[in-house]
């Protein structure tokens, strides 16, 4: 892969995006750095340029930039000096001055201080981080530790006995964090005290070196600091995608990758904050100060990661850490005391929102932008948060193989669109048929997507005998059929694209219910009956029909207990086509998501028995 990239004519028929581009004032492109440039530059400038600003905020507590800096950097030492006597080092893994480059690090942390301290301190010691999800099962966890050969792991106290559950792990170094790390006020006191009573629970013994992140950061460095030579064509990031779709695979996201997509953010930032934006200001044409953005999204998940991790940074904006998103009321208590300017969210965190009455209550008056992505925004809730907050939500669209923004809404419009948006710049879309044909604009087709932030390809596909290839092999069994002939990943997502260029997604090719014949996309099921006044959330899927193939069914979480099956099933009648219609209802507690509240319906579809 090379970040060179050629602007396509975007006059021409099949970029209909391009009148948008100019209207809503976004530079097609954008200029990416030398190709000797690495994210530590990034941070290196920012964490400089903005040294007294608040980086970060959790628990009422303050880590600045400056801190940010310092704390990050004992971290890349301990890294680059207790290696393992196990771990081999190679000419080709090797930089010039003996640091070990693309070694895989693991942190398995909620949105606490540590991880973004550690998330750099990782990076700057050359090596690649790895995202785990705290709430892993010890299966899941064993798959991603093994696959990835995570060799030093970061995790919190709490979910030690996960891994104290796998038998056999590739860690030879592991490091053990604690809430109360970084509080250096009253709230660290209870946290000491109920981890020591835990922690008379947990085996003494542990199959690989044992350290702790708080001595990490007391001790003093036994060594340089040695800058590793990192450029725009190293792995920065393996982030493994959800698994509903099989087996999670780790995408392997370059330092390139990242920043590409940090600057297509930014471009949508600018666009509507910015006096000449689409002249591309600068970093210094941008009041950076007194921006909060939330991040309740757990930044070990992609959206969060680049969107509340690497663009907070780049930008010196200030991100409010919330460890627990499902935990609303204290989620409400942070955004009384910290007004927020960019609203971070998904559409389950909208709707949870909404439901709180001391949330109604808050000052939006600083409230800048809400953005929405990983799964399809509610109408009726859009137009509940746009009522309350005055703001509406601004749809994106993104994947993990894609760092993660594809496309999204311009700031500037006033309304909930329905749609995701505009190809970000410098990323070429098609939608295209089983055949790999394009289809014409209002057509349906499968989403493909090239642009500098596609993944290099997944970990442990590439070719054995080159380890310095740049492209991944699309004749090898993970990449084949996630790539087309020409090279456009596939999202596996069914969009329509108008002669504007915003594009709709309708539905997965995996979750499409075919019902006599006809093509049925549970987004479409599922949008309808969330409108219901009764009706919390839902969602769809397909069972078995002698008759007509399959027949939609939905789960519902209802509002009210006298809500029926019968009532929703005439509610479909009046707002639905004949074969769109949900025949089944079953009404549940709550429905499975994963971490993100993307809705899991590979996991509905086990309780129907079906997988």
């Amino acid at each position: 892969m090379s970040f060179s990239h050629t602007a396509p004519d975007w006059s021409q028929p099949r970029y209909p995006w391009s009148i948008s581009y100019e209207r809503y004032q976004i530079r097609p492109t954008i200029d990416m750095p030398a190709t000797d440039t690495s994210l530590l530059d990034i941070f290196e400038q920012s964490c400089a340029k903005f040294a007294k600003q608040p980086a970060y905020i959790c628990q009422d507590q303050t880590l600045t930039y400056q801190q940010l800096d310092t704390l990050s950097l004992k971290i890349a030492i301990f890294l680059q000096s207790r290696l393992s006597p196990h771990d081999k080092v190679t000419q080709k893994s090797a930089g010039q001055d003996g640091t070990i480059m693309g070694q895989k690090v693991g942190v398995m942390l909620p949105n606490l201080l540590q991880y973004p301290i550690l998330a750099l301190g990782i990076l700057r010691a050359g090596m690649v981080l790895v995202n785990i999800n705290p709430l892993h099962t010890p299966d899941e966890l064993a798959h991603q530790l093994i696959d990835a050969n995570v060799k030093t792991l970061f995790v919190l106290d709490t979910f030690l006995p996960t891994l104290n559950a796998i038998p056999n792990t590739p860690i030879t170094r592991l490091v053990v964090c604690y809430v109360s790390d970084l509080l250096h006020n009253l709230k660290a006191t209870p946290h000491r005290v109920f981890t020591q009573i835990k922690n008379q629970l947990l085996p003494k013994k542990y199959p690989c070196s044992l350290y702790y992140f708080s001595q990490i950061l007391k001790k003093p460095p036994n060594q340089p600091y040695r800058r590793p030579p990192l450029t725009l064509n190293d792995v920065a990031l393996l982030q493994y995608t959800g698994g509903t779709t099989g087996i999670p695979k780790g995408a392997m996201l370059t330092h390139g990758n990242l920043i590409a997509n940090v600057l297509q953010v930014d471009n949508l930032i600018l666009s509507a904050f910015s006096d000449d934006s689409y002249a591309h200001s600068s970093v210094n044409d941008f009041n950076t100060k007194g921006n909060t953005i939330l991040t309740a999204l757990p930044l070990y998940h992609v959206f969060a990661f680049t969107l509340c991790g690497l663009y907070v940074i780049y930008r010196g904006f200030t991100g409010l850490l919330i460890p627990n998103p499902r935990d609303l009321a204290s989620m409400v208590t942070q955004l009384q005391r910290y007004p927020i300017s960019f609203f971070i969210g998904v559409n389950t965190l909208f709707n949870g929102l909404l439901q709180q009455r001391d949330f109604r209550r808050l000052d939006f008056s600083g409230l800048k932008a809400s953005i929405g992505g990983g799964m399809a925004i509610s109408p009726h809730i859009a137009q509940a948060w746009h009522t309350l907050t005055g703001t509406p939500i601004v749809e994106g669209y993104g994947l993990s193989e894609t760092s993660p923004v594809v496309a999204f809404n311009p700031l500037t419009i006033a309304h909930f669109t329905h749609k995701i948006g505009i190809p970000a710049p410098s990323t070429d879309i098609l939608l295209i048929d089983e055949h790999e044909r394009t289809v014409a604009i209002g057509e349906r087709g499968e989403l493909v997507v090239k642009g500098l932030q596609v993944m290099k390809g997944y970990h442990n596909s590439q070719d054995p005998n080159d380890e310095s290839s740049l492209t991944p092999r699309l004749d090898n069994l993970n990449n084949r059929d996630v790539f087309t002939k020409n090279g456009y990943f596939r999202t596996g997502d069914i969009g329509i694209i108008d002669e504007q260029g915003f594009i709709k997604i309708v539905g997965r090719k995996k979750d499409m219910i075919l019902v006599s014949g006809f093509n049925v996309y549970p987004n479409e099921i599922e949008s309808v009956i969330n409108a219901h006044p009764d009706v919390i959330e839902c969602g769809a899927i397909g069972i078995p029909s002698d008759i007509r193939g399959e027949d939609p069914k939905i789960f519902v979480v209802r509002r009210h207990p006298n809500l029926t099956e019968h009532d929703l099933i005439e509610y479909g009648k009046q707002h639905l086509v004949g074969y769109k219609r949900p025949r089944l209802v079953e009404f549940i507690n709550e429905l499975p998501k994963s971490p993100v509240g993307k809705i899991l319906r590979k996991e509905l579809r086990k309780m129907q028995g079906l997988e």
